[in-house]
């Protein structure tokens, strides 16, 4: 029993480590001891880049609005999608044939939804990543 609670604990740091910290315990476990824990650690380490993503993704200041289809509407799709991003005739009808693309990527959270509304509203299927 004594043992399960001594690696609990051990988990239970290892879990408030950043990804930086994680890392350096590789390195330092494999130069100390001669022992490659490259598995072990990218699992804890995918664990703590996950909880980081999570993190980030609260706090998402930049986002892309997808076209996911064109709908019904085709022809307005394509104006909006032109007066959007500024794209030829030819290249936003490509855009359009071909969705699921991004209409326009790295945008503040309220021109994305401004955005998403008028393709919307033009009958295009948006999806707000």
């Amino acid at each position: 029993m004594a043992a399960a609670t001594g690696v609990d604990k051990v988990f239970t740091e290892l879990g408030k480590m950043s990804v930086l910290e994680l890392v350096e315990l590789k390195k330092k476990i494999e130069d100390e001891w001669g022992i490659t824990a490259a598995a072990p650690v990218a699992v804890a380490a995918g664990g703590a880049a996950g909880a980081a993503a999570g993190e980030e993704a609260e706090e998402q200041t930049a986002f892309d609005v997808v076209l996911t289809g064109a709908g019904d509407k085709k022809i307005q799709v394509i104006k909006v999608v032109r007066a959007i991003t500024g794209l030829g005739l030819k290249e936003a009808k490509d855009l359009v044939d071909s969705a699921p693309n991004p209409v326009k990527e790295g945008v503040a959270r309220d021109e994305a939804d401004s955005i998403a509304a008028q393709l919307e509203e033009a009958g295009a299927g948006v999806e707000v990543k």
